[in-house]
Parts: structure tokens; sequence; C-alpha cells
């Protein structure tokens, strides 16, 4: 019986674990989309753009949650791009990242 419950035991802790990576693979792939956005609407490019890209996905780190990422945005982009703008396109690139993730 303790073998059964163990066995569940460390299926479930192996699905949470895949699960865990996988949400954070597609929120480091949704912000790098959304650096990318960024990027060009700041009319980065090359190396500038992709320094910028990595500044993005950094600020994910900051705490729990997506206003760090959103405060990131908020920052760097002038008032032409609405909060508005921004919170969808964090919608798009992450609807993006979840179809990207499930064909792989």
């Amino acid at each position: 019986m303790a073998n059964g419950m163990d066995e569940r035991g460390k299926a479930f802790e192996s699905k949470w674990a895949h699960d865990a990576e996988l949400r954070f693979k597609v929120e480091a792939r949704r912000n790098r989309l959304l650096g990318a956005w960024a990027a060009e609407k700041k009319g980065l490019s090359g190396e500038a753009a992709e320094t910028f890209i990595v500044a993005v996905i950094a600020s994910d780190f900051q705490e729990a949650g997506d206003e760090d990422v959103f405060r990131k945005l908020r920052s760097e982009l002038d008032e032409s791009v609405s909060d508005a703008v921004i919170r969808e396109k964090m919608t798009e690139c992450l609807n993006s990242a979840v179809a990207e993730a499930a064909k792989a």
C-alpha cells in the first residue's frame, strides 16, 4: 500500500516539476516576444535590441506575477503606447508562447 502511495507521490512531484518548467519556458518566451516588440517600438536593432530584450526577460525575476514586466515596459515606452496596449500585447505574446510550447 505504501509503495503505491509513494509511486503516486513521485508521479505528482514529477508532473508538478514538469509543469513548473513549462510555465517558466512559456513566460521567458513571452518576455522575449514582448522585449522584441518594445525594442522595435523604441527603434532599437541589433545588439542594442538584444540587450533590451534580455533586460525585459530579467525584469520578470523581480517579483511573482507580471507587474514587474509591465512596469519595465511602461518605464521604457513613451506615452503614445497606452497601458491598455501594453497589457494587450502581454496577453497576445503569452498566447503565442503557449501555442509555440504546445507545438514543441
